[in-house]
This record gives structure tokens, C-alpha cells and sequence, in this order.
């Protein structure tokens, strides 16, 4: 059994929270506004999940998945994550996260620079282009033809194995487009985002992503 600390219990924080506790593990899940606002996912999850503030989610999770919209990624604790694998969900939308520079002129990754800040985590690239309904609804066994597929990527090979084996816990194959530095191939409006697509289709639509937007 794992205990996953979730910072950040919006659309995604919560499905993933739901489909961890479906294999048999742990939760300890946090928002900005504090676990006091959480009593009602609390419930829905039932006993398996806890509230907690974001440095006892960090400090609680054997694996961490950060789930924050990405503006804020530098409020993210940093100490109790290191030498933790940091599973994140996070895609850049200027209109709600202002403008970064780099991003826009593709010279740096949403993932790229959560690692940034993050140095002595394992911060692996997962969950970004599925809608949060899709996580508890569209898995399927191993070897299910036409399984939808979803990405990782990371600087870290225990990081990408490890999200590996979620996927296929839960129900996806997964494409591997390691380094982070290769993680722009997924970020929002390329033509794997938001699409359900099988292992081949993905891998195909990976390869074919522009750069720039």
C-alpha cells in the first residue's frame, strides 16, 4: 500500500484520489483554502483519504502528485518532496496563469520547470491530457484492443516505471517521451491533448507535435 499526498483537490486531484483509493491505498489530499473546506470530498472518498494542509500532504505521501493550477507551481513545498517521485498534472493556460516567457517562446517545459524548483524530487509528467472524468472511466484491462494510451515523462527512470505501472493499474498503456525536456510533445493543444487515442495513434501524434503554438 502507497499513501499518496495530493496537492490540490480540484477536478483531477480528486479523480486520481478516487482511482488510488480503488487499488488499495492511502490519501492525504490538500487545497489552497484549507482541509476544513475538503469535509464533503472527505466523505465521498470515505475512510482510506484525509485532509491535510499542502506541507503535511507533501511531508504524508510516500508519492506525491501535484495537481495545482501551474502559476502557482513555486507555492509547491519543497523540502518534503525531496527524493520523492512528484507525479504532475499541471498544463499552462496564460489566460488564467499569466505569461511565461519561456514557455511561449518554447524554450523551457511546465514539468521542466516545476524539476526547477523542485531539485531533489523525481517530478515525472502524468495525468495532463485526460479530462478528469476520463481518469476513473475510459481504463481498460491490459491487452484490450484499442486501449487509450496516456503519456509520462521524466529525468527519472524509477519515476517513469512507477507511473508505468499506475497506468496499467488503472486501466492505460503508456507512452514514454522521456526527458523532460521532450514533455512540451503533450502540453495543451498539441494533437495529443485531451484526445483519446490507443498506444499507436499517440505515439504517431507525439511525433508530429509542433513545437511552438
Amino acid at each position: 500500500m502507497t499513501t499518496f499526498g495530493i496537492i490540490g483537490a480540484g477536478h483531477i486531484g480528486s479523480q486520481v484520489a478516487r482511482a488510488v483509493i480503488a487499488l488499495g491505498n492511502d490519501v492525504v489530499i490538500a487545497n489552497s483554502r484549507g482541509p476544513e473546506t475538503l469535509t464533503a470530498l472527505i466523505d465521498d472518498l470515505g475512510p482510506s483519504a484525509r485532509a491535510a494542509t499542502a506541507q503535511e500532504a507533501a511531508a504524508a505521501g510516500d508519492v506525491v502528485v501535484v495537481t495545482v493550477p501551474f502559476g502557482k507551481y513555486k507555492d509547491v513545498p519543497v523540502e518534503p518532496l525531496a527524493g520523492k517521485i512528484v507525479l504532475d498534472t499541471n498544463n499552462y493556460y496564460w489566460e488564467r496563469d499569466g505569461r511565461f516567457g519561456e514557455l511561449d517562446r518554447g524554450e523551457a517545459t511546465t514539468s521542466g520547470l516545476l524539476q526547477q524548483h523542485l531539485p531533489d524530487a523525481k517530478v515525472v509528467k502524468a495525468f495532463n491530457h485526460i479530462t478528469a472524468v476520463d481518469i476513473t472511466t475510459t481504463g481498460s484491462p491490459a491487452g484490450t484492443h484499442g486501449r487509450r494510451a496516456l503519456v509520462v515523462s521524466s529525468d527519472h527512470p524509477d519515476a517513469v516505471a512507477f507511473a508505468t505501472d499506475l497506468y496499467d493499474r488503472i486501466g492505460f498503456d503508456t507512452v514514454d517521451v522521456s526527458p523532460l525536456s521532450e514533455s512540451w510533445r503533450v502540453e495543451r493543444d498539441r494533437p495529443a491533448y485531451v484526445s483519446r487515442q490507443d498506444k499507436a495513434e499517440l505515439e504517431a501524434n507525439l511525433a508530429k507535435a509542433p513545437r511552438t503554438i
